[in-house]
Order: structure tokens, then C-alpha cells, then sequence
């Protein structure tokens, strides 16, 4: 259950299909295979064995992926973190971690450079950068031009040895370290290859950020299939559309502001997108208003996945999408889940509570903490932190994370409800809704909002449009901010978190 071993086998057996495309660099199975070998030869020659940790603080590049394939194939144990971590941070992970290397780029030196004493686990020779020669940091290039192409030495690999550790993205507080084992990752290439109908013939398109969980869901797929996998450096609207029309691509996936970016995009029409067989919503509550308009202009294509990287997953299937719009689908196979209360008991059809599951595709535990792992994993099932119910038919209908319940007056309020009418607003580009405190009711809904490029819409205008508009007066907004972009983590998850706690900071410091 290797998926290291799957390269390999393309490179054989169809050695130029056109495995990877970034840029202006095209490379067939196998180049990338000869590519693939040189970097583990590189990494085998600085002492680095199975088991060991390799820390990978990169954007979106080619060395990245080349960085998967190695580890995979060697038995090292990837550990991806976002190019945006700074400081005390990035130190913290990187130590959590036990990294016994780090493959870095120019953009992060001066942040190595400041924590870098601090970092024992990593001899001197394994500060690795990709795209230039710096004193002090092993050239990338250098090492692999150097190394032998020719295949690794073999390495035992078993389903239960760990392959990554993925840091939470923390929108939940401190992150923690979520493992995978090879087996996990192989079920990912089946399960998704399945769910989304790859076949050797598909083309990929990747713009979000490779550190991102959501990342392996279109990318291990390819993998076993063969296809060719397109990488974007960077997202970018206008781009994003001319790869799909130019490559003809056919599997997307993307967060819900990629989305909202590209229906707001002026190089966007009906046909820009037609060769696109599964576009897919992933990371945040995908709202209805989109979901309706690219259901009009991609009727058999549009699919949206609820999941953990935890490892608990639900699809929404094209063939469903119509009928079941504001559901986010069923459990994948051999998957299953409940609805359970506060005291962990079952509830039935249409009543909501927490979103409870198991699966194939769970993790083990958190990395070095049990403590964390019991509190998640109970008697085999993890306790997502969603709410949520299941419909007559089975379909789960997510409601809201439990931590961004509102309660306000006593009732519980849902974020959800409330952005589902502000984006409606044909001005509103997206909407985040959190609560604030407030003397009278305890907490008061805040709209925070992205406008379209031409609005003229003032916050009081459209404070008073949503308030007219939402279900019930406790949903009513005490405030509407316009912003010029929400903070967002590497996944691209919006983060409430930063844009709610400086005014609990300023409660508090009050009493």
C-alpha cells in the first residue's frame, strides 16, 4: 500500500504521459520518476532513514511535489507547513515535529535564520533550500544534480507506517499534529478516484495550497490513475479559467472564496468552464446562491465534500447535487455516522447535534497526543465539533462548528443562516458572520463582508438589507463590516477566530 510505489508504474508503463505541468515545466512520467529518484538518493546520502521527519516549508512548486513522491518512496514522514508561519510558530512545529530535515526556499530565510539555534533535531547539512545558493543552506539542485537517477535503495514499507503529519490549521486554537499512515493515503487515491470518477485520461487542475490536507483529495487520485496534474504557483482568477479552457481540464476542487473569485471574474462565461467534469467545494460551508448558479452552467459536474482531516468524509454526488443542494451529501464507503446529543446519545431524523463518524480513512491520533486523541477518538468514532442532522433519506445537512454557535438571548444562533441571506445581495461577494459580546443579549451577530470591485453599498445599507431579509429577529446583525479581504489560513479557510477575539481581548480587559 506504498503509494510511493505508483510512480514507478507510470513510468513504465506509460512513461510519457504527461505526468506534471507548473508553469512552463512539463514533465512526463518518466522524468519525473528519474527526478523523483535523485531527490531520495540525495536525501539517503545525508543520513535520512525511514521514519525520519521531513519538514517541507514551501509554496506551491514543482521540489514539493518531487518531495511527496521521495518521501513516500523511502518511508520518510513528510510533515508540510505553511510558508506563512513565522517565529515562535514555526518553531514550535518544527520541534513538535522531531524534523530530522528541512526543505525551505529563499522567501523563508530570514525566518529559519531567527529560530534556527533552536532547532537541534536538524544537523547543518539538512537546511535545504530549492531555488538559490545561501550560505548556510544545502542547494537543492546542487544535491540532486548530484545524486544517481536510477531507482533508490528498496525500503520495507508496511500499511500502519506513518506517512505525514498534517498541522491543523488552527482555527480551532493551538493546531495539532494529524497522522496518516500509508494506508490511510492509499484508501485516498481509491476512494476519491471512485467518488469523483477519474480515469487515466483525466487532467487536474491544483490552485490552492499543496500544505492543505484538502490538496491529497484531487492529488493521490492522479497518482494512482496516471493522469496529468497541472499545479498552480499561485492563485489567480482570470489564470485559473484560461489553464481550465487551455489544458481542457476535466477535476477541479476549490474553497468557496475561489469560487465566489471566480464567479466574479470578468474572464468568466458559461463555456470558459465546460470541459470540467467534477468541480468540487471543499473547506467551508459552500453557500446556496453559488451552488445555484454553477449548478445552471455545469449540471452533471458539481460535487462538494465535507470532511476532517481527521479522517471522516462525506460527498455530495453530481447526480445529487439538484435534488439534495443544501446537503453536503453521504458518508464515502465503508464510512458511517450519527448525530448524537450533548450526552452522546443518538438523535433522530432531522434533529441537530453533533456530527459523529468512522472510516478507513481516520487518522491514528494526534502526533504525541494521546490526550487529544481520546478526547476526539471515542470507542472508534470521531467527534467532528460539527452540528449538523440527517434527512429522511440520509443526506447530512452541516448547520454550523459547534464553536461558531452564537447565543444570543439564550437561542442558538447559526452563522450560516445569516451569511446565506447576505450573500444573496447581488453586491456581496462573501460574507462571514460571528458573534460578538453584547450587555443585553450575552453575544450580537457581526457581519464582516467582501463587496464586489463596483459597490457603492454603505455597512448601515446593508446592515438593514439583511435584517429585513433573515428568518428571525435574533438573527438580526448588530453590525456589518466591509473588509478589503478576510484572513484566511494556508487551506484557505476563512479564520473567524482572529476577526472575533479582539473583541472578547476587549471585554475582558474591561472587567
Amino acid at each position: 500500500m506504498n503509494v510511493g510505489s505508483l510512480l514507478a508504474r507510470h513510468a513504465r508503463y506509460r512513461p510519457n504521459h504527461v505526468a506534471l505541468v507548473c508553469e512552463a515545466e512539463r514533465l512526463t512520467f518518466a522524468q519525473l520518476s528519474e527526478r523523483v529518484n535523485r531527490l531520495a538518493n540525495a536525501l539517503h546520502s545525508l543520513g535520512l532513514r525511514k521514519g525520519d521527519k521531513i519538514a517541507l516549508v514551501l509554496p506551491n512548486c514543482v521540489e514539493l511535489i518531487l518531495a511527496y513522491l521521495a518521501a513516500a518512496r523511502m518511508g520518510f514522514v513528510v510533515v508540510p507547513l505553511s510558508p506563512l508561519l513565522r517565529g515562535p510558530g514555526l518553531r514550535t512545529l518544527l520541534a513538535d515535529s522531531e524534523s530530522a530535515a528541512l526543505i525551505t526556499c529563499a522567501g523563508m530565510s530570514a525566518a529559519i535564520g531567527e529560530i534556527r539555534s533552536e532547532l537541534a533535531n536538524i544537523p547543518h547539512s539538512n537546511f535545504i533550500m530549492t531555488d538559490a545558493d545561501e550560505a548556510g543552506f544545502t542547494s537543492f539542485h546542487k544535491l540532486t544534480a548530484e545524486a544517481s537517477g536510477e531507482e533508490p535503495p528498496p525500503v520495507q514499507i508496511d500499511d500502519d507506517d506513518l506517512y505525514n503529519i498534517i498541522y491543523s490549521s488552527g482555527t480551532t486554537g493551538q493546531p495539532k499534529g494529524i497522522v496518516h499512515t500509508h494506508y490511510v493515503r492509499a484508501l485516498y487515491c481509491t476512494l476519491f478516484a471512485n467518488s469523483y470518477r477519474y480515469t487515466p485520461e483525466s487532467i487536474v487542475l491544483h490552485g490552492g495550497s499543496l500544505v492543505f490536507n484538502g490538496a491529497f483529495v484531487t492529488l493521490l487520485p492522479a497518482w494512482l490513475m496516471g493522469c496529468t496534474y497541472i499545479l498552480m504557483k499561485r492563485f489567480d482568477a482570470e489564470e485559473w479559467i484560461r489553464t481550465v479552457s487551455r489544458e481542457k481540464v476535466t477535476h477541479v476542487m476549490l474553497v468557496p472564496s475561489q469560487v465566489s473569485a471566480i464567479l466574479a471574474s470578468p474572464a468568466f462565461s458559461d463555456g470558459s468552464i465546460s470541459t470540467l467534469e467534477m468541480m468540487c467545494s471543499v473547506g467551508a460551508p459552500f453557500h446556496r446562491e453559488y451552488k445555484e448558479k454553477l449548478l445552471r452552467i455545469l449540471p452533471d459536474s458539481m460535487y462538494e465534500l465535507y470532511g476532517l482531516t481527521e479522517g471522516f468524509v462525506t460527498v455530495l454526488d453530481r447526480n445529487d447535487f439538484a435534488r439534495k443542494i443544501d446537503s453536503v451529501g453521504v458518508p464515502i464507503p465503508f464510512s458511517e455516522m450519527r448525530i448524537v446529543d450533548a450526552e452522546r446519545r443518538n438523535l433522530p431524523v432531522g434533529e441537530v447535534g453533533e456530527i459523529v463518524g468512522r472510516g478507513p480513512l481516520m487518522m491514528p491520533g494526534y502526533y504525541k497526543r494521546d490526550d487529544l486523541t481520546r478526547q476526539a477518538l471515542v470507542d472508534g468514532w470521531l467527534y467532528t465539533g460539527d452540528m449538523g442532522f440527517i434527512d429522511e433519506d440520509g443526506f447530512l445537512h452541516l448547520v454550523d462548528r459547534k464553536k461558531d454557535l452564537i447565543i444570543s438571548g439564550g437561542v442558538n444562533v447559526f452563522p450560516k443562516d445569516i451569511e446565506e441571506v447576505a450573500v444573496q445581495h447581488p453586491d456581496v461577494r462573501e460574507a462571514a458572520v460571528f458573534g460578538i459580546p453584547s450587555e443585553k443579549w450575552g453575544e450580537a451577530p457581526v457581519a464582516a463582508v467582501l463587496l464586489k470591485p463596483s459597490s457603492r453599498l454603505s455597512a448601515d445599507e446593508l446592515r438593514e438589507w439583511i435584517n429585513t431579509r433573515v428568518a428571525a429577529r435574533y438573527q438580526q446583525v448588530h453590525e456589518v463590516i466591509i473588509m478589503e479581504d478576510f484572513p484566511r489560513s494556508a487551506a484557505g479557510k476563512t479564520l473567524k477566530r482572529e476577526m472575533r477575539d479582539p473583541y472578547w481581548a476587549e471585554k475582558n480587559a474591561a472587567i
